[in-house]
């Protein structure tokens, strides 16, 4: 628990924070990910319900969430709604193990920011 504390107040996001997690699959640069999944030994479902329970509040839900390599990590990344709360709390879970590797609070601001900066990224350069 300790360690999940630290990391995760080291970490502001995944995206550039993600370098240096304690993960246990590391994709190779440029896997597609389509091909993510092949090497996941977690389900999606059982990284979702981990998820939900580092949050503990019965009534989360969750918003959206996705199999991605993140600084060198194999992840599961989801962004779980509280409800009453404007803010999302973001959840990585190692693929691998299926422990969360960090969990951290992102406001509406936050959010706005990482979807620009991820359609940024995903145009055409």
């Amino acid at each position: 628990m300790k360690q999940l504390v630290i990391t995760a107040a080291i970490l502001t996001s995944f995206g550039a924070g993600a370098v240096g997690l304690p993960c246990s699959i590391h994709p190779k640069a440029g896997v597609a990910d389509s091909d993510l999944q092949a090497l996941a030994t977690v389900t999606r479902a059982d990284a979702e319900r981990t998820a939900l329970k580092a949050v503990n509040v019965g009534s989360a839900s969750v918003a959206s969430g996705e199999l991605e390599a993140e600084g060198g990590c194999l992840i599961y990344s989801f962004d779980i709604k509280i409800p009453g709360k404007k803010s999302i709390v973001e959840v990585a879970v190692d693929a691998g193990t299926g422990k969360v590797l960090a969990k951290t609070s992102e406001s509406p601001k936050a959010q706005a920011a990482e979807k620009a900066a991820d359609a940024a990224a995903a145009k055409p350069h």
